[in-house]
């Protein structure tokens, strides 16, 4: 279903990001997310003049994690910053996320270690979109793997997948709870 159809409008601003989960041989998993932002002008920044679609932001961050997701790596580059010799600087700090877990309480962890001044606004936002994808890329094997004997994570965590809602009902039965005994819980 479509968005309501819009006012007349100019375009101005685009930002892409692509995020792509991989298993590797090894048996860890990357996660790499990519961020571009462009204009549809062109426009005087610090770095000069950028025309219309070149890039104002072009990062790049790769994590690796377990089958635990404990972060065992963390790569960062920027290709197209607004200020030069200042930006990517920070690259390697983003390797102070090794060592953590995407579990609750990740959020708090990487605002301590990269929030602020101590990262890039930019890249620190698609460590939230890496942990995501970590749950897409391997967490719905897991759960699948643990479906019979452990209450899949996912569960009450969506509209869609409420243990008193129809998806679970159909599609994982023994989850499934009555609305009037998720009440009384």
């Amino acid at each position: 279903m479509p968005l309501t159809p819009p006012v007349a409008r100019q375009l101005l601003h685009t930002r892409r990001i692509t995020a792509e989960g991989y298993q590797r041989t090894d048996g860890l998993y990357d996660l790499e997310a990519h961020l571009i932002d462009t204009k549809t002008y062109d426009r005087q920044s610090p770095a000069g003049i950028r025309a219309a679609g070149e890039p104002i932001h072009e990062m790049r961050l790769r994590i690796t994690i377990d089958a635990d997701m404990h972060i065992r790596g963390a790569d960062a580059c920027f290709d197209a910053v607004p200020y030069v010799g200042v930006c990517e600087t920070v690259a390697p700090d983003y390797g102070k996320l090794v060592g953590l877990r995407i579990a609750p309480g990740f959020n708090a962890q990487v605002k301590a270690k990269l929030g602020g001044t101590q990262g890039c606004t930019h890249v620190t936002e698609l460590i939230g979109v890496l942990a995501t994808l970590a749950f897409q890329t391997m967490g719905n094997q897991k759960a699948r793997e643990q479906q019979a004997t452990k209450r899949p994570f996912q569960f009450d965590r969506c509209h869609a997948l409420a243990t008193d809602g129809p998806v679970v009902a159909r599609y994982y039965p023994r989850w499934a709870v009555r609305p009037e005994e998720r009440d009384e819980s």
